[in-house]
């Protein structure tokens, strides 16, 4: 398991990677300013989705 500060580094680059630094930072504060339930989020995320639907839009992601 990484330590925490690990963590949020990794988590960082990949935030400016796919965002860019300022709508990365811009997330960030939006998360922060927001009461925000990762577990809801979750549950909500995928409704009405398949499994097979999923998949199928997960390899295509792959691919590109």
């Amino acid at each position: 398991m990484e330590t925490e500060t690990v963590l949020r580094q990794k988590g960082m680059l990949v935030l400016i990677e796919h965002l860019g630094r300022v709508n990365a930072e811009r997330f960030i504060a939006l998360m922060n300013r927001e009461p925000f339930d990762y577990t809801e989020w979750r549950r909500d995320l995928f409704e009405g989705q398949t499994v097979r639907k999923l998949s199928s839009a997960a390899m295509k992601a792959q691919q590109s």
